[in-house]
């Protein structure tokens, strides 16, 4: 059998499902840890519970800090992929159908963003969404070089030359502390009215400039196009050769993982405008080479019955990913802000990793629950319903 015979016989892919839980495990996690971008932590604790919760932190977020996120957008791409070619294969161009299931997407990122101060990520995904429409009909080569050049960060280079040529050249301020700023006090007055509108107007224009200046734009246009190009190879479909080519791509990723990352650590003892463009740029390579030494181990891993076995919630948490991103932000909103319990005070680094592992592990739970019962999650339900109003599904 053909992997292409095997992709149209089996429309899930079961490994692409458990990465994609393993990511918003991994997310869940760090997010616990930020307290949903509200840092406030005990002020005053026994000196061994410090040097335990700076372990955690550092631990946590050198394994899944701009990781998780960045499998996540790799995934997006795929399942662009699987959906456009299900499409295809009937005739039908999915393209202007996913612009409708953007906008539908949009409404999620506002939902996400009601609880959830100047962290959503899912309009991020909407407006670098775009970038998927447009490459929809590319070829491979094409696809496959656009996501190189995006994922080399050619903005923050035009800045760093542009100041070479030019001292006097800088980078736009986009204000992004001060939004940042008048965030946390509208989250500490503890206001529900405040909170939520704040959030999904001016704590979502501080997420995306944030991700300006982070240069996360440009490497989520480069994630969603390698996703699609990975989905086209069906480099995630079993076989001896693509199971050689995850290996390939373990070994190179990992070997460059250390010196992008000393390169980084050496860039950031330069000065403001070196370390926010080539700074900026070498934090995204070498976060970029640990995501797919994950990725590639992952895939690898779970070759393995046994490995595959003791991580299958994965799977149902992967299927319910867009219900389950956005129950976390609620689930952190309740536990950590003023609006809710107000725990951030008394929950330093390890505790609020076992809040997050808790909360994992019961939404766990009711993924298979609720799985054993439906076909889909109920945001995912909901999504791709109205992504087909007056249209077919294609399956």
């Amino acid at each position: 059998m053909t992997t292409g015979q095997w992709l149209q016989k089996n429309p899930r892919i079961e490994v692409v499902d458990a990465l994609r839980g393993f990511a918003v495990m991994a997310i869940i996690l760090v997010h616990n840890l930020e307290h949903f971008i509200f840092p406030v932590y005990p002020t005053e604790v026994p000196g061994w519970l410090d040097v335990l919760d700076q372990g955690i932190f550092n631990s946590i977020f050198s394994l899944f800090a701009g990781k998780a996120y960045a499998i996540f957008a790799l995934l997006f791409g795929f399942t662009f992929y699987i959906q456009s070619n299900n499409q295809k294969r009937q005739g039908k161009d999915f393209g202007y159908r996913f612009l409708w299931r953007l906008l539908l997407l949009a409404g999620f990122a506002t939902l996400n963003a009601a609880f959830f101060p100047a962290g959503d990520v899912l309009l991020l995904f909407v407006v670098v969404g775009l970038v998927l429409f447009i490459a929809r009909n590319w070829s491979d080569r094409a696809v496959l070089v656009a996501a190189i050049v995006f994922l080399l960060q050619p903005v923050e280079w035009y800045h760093y030359i542009a100041h070479l040529l030019n001292p006097a050249h800088q980078l736009p301020d986009l204000k992004v502390a001060e939004m940042y700023a008048e965030v946390a006090e509208y989250t500490k007055a503890g206001d529900w009215g405040a909170f939520l509108w704040g959030n999904i107007t001016l704590g979502q224009k501080a997420s995306l400039f944030w991700a300006v200046n982070a240069g996360r734009f440009f490497q989520t246009a480069g994630l969603f196009l390698l996703g699609f190009y990975v989905g086209r190879k069906q480099w995630f479909v079993p076989s001896e050769n693509h199971l050689r080519l995850w290996v390939k791509i373990l070994i190179v990723s990992a070997i460059a993982f250390a010196p992008l990352y000393s390169l980084k650590e050496l860039v950031m003892q330069s000065d403001a405008m070196v370390q926010q463009t080539v700074g900026t740029a070498f934090d995204m390579w070498q976060k970029l080479a640990f995501t797919l030494v994950l990725v590639a181990s992952f895939v690898l891993l779970y070759q393995n019955g046994k490995f595959a076995k003791r991580v299958g919630g994965l799977r149902f948490y992967g299927r319910m990913s867009l219900t389950n991103y956005i129950a976390q932000s609620v689930i952190g909103a309740f536990i950590y802000f003023p609006v809710g319990l107000y725990l951030a005070p008394y929950c330093g680094y390890t505790v609020s990793l076992l809040i997050g592992i808790f909360t994992f592990l019961l939404q766990v739970r009711f993924c298979k629950w609720w799985l054993g019962r439906h076909k889909q999650g109920p945001l995912e339900y909901i999504w791709h319903k109205w992504t087909w109003i007056g249209g077919t599904t294609g399956k």
